[in-house]
């Protein structure tokens, strides 16, 4: 398996998607639930197989990405050959990106001086798919990029 399998709730979402799939594999309902009771890991192959076909359809869409910890927000722009980061960190006490007043303050004041503004462009070590799946692994999640835009704008 190449990423992870699905959850229950992400399989419940997309199970048009995945009867679909079956159907595209000329197993009909009466036969998938046939394969689930006699044959568990030839249906747990094919839900790894699904999760890896909806993950690479994701990843390949993905261009944002956004980290958020206490003090410091991770952006990233995924393209084809390389992937961006700009490293948001905040040097005060009593701060925290999770709290909407301390956020918006932030917004407010991005030339304060307890903010630093980091950026870097790094070529993929292995696959981009790969080093997106393992970035949304470690917390990051999916974003629109309007955040990342900008902060490159203030920075740049």
């Amino acid at each position: 398996m190449k990423y992870r399998q699905l959850t229950k709730e992400q399989f419940e979402a997309l199970h048009e998607e995945f009867a679909q799939f079956l159907a595209s594999q000329q197993v009909d309902i009466n036969e998938w639930n046939t394969i689930k009771k006699d044959k568990p890991e030839v249906a747990e192959q094919e839900l790894n197989l699904f999760s890896d076909v909806v993950w690479d359809d994701v990843l390949n869409r993905t261009k944002f990405l956004e980290h958020f910890s206490e003090k410091s927000i991770n952006l990233f722009k995924v393209e084809e050959k390389d992937i961006s980061r700009i490293v948001v960190q905040i040097n005060k006490t009593d701060f925290s990106f999770f709290n909407d007043k301390d956020y918006q303050w932030f917004i407010d004041n991005t030339k304060d001086g307890s903010i630093t503004f980091y950026k870097g462009v790094k070529k993929y070590e292995s696959d981009r798919n790969s080093e997106i799946f393992d970035l949304i692994q470690k917390g990051s999640v999916i974003a629109d990029g309007k955040l990342y835009e900008g902060l490159f704008k203030l920075i740049s």
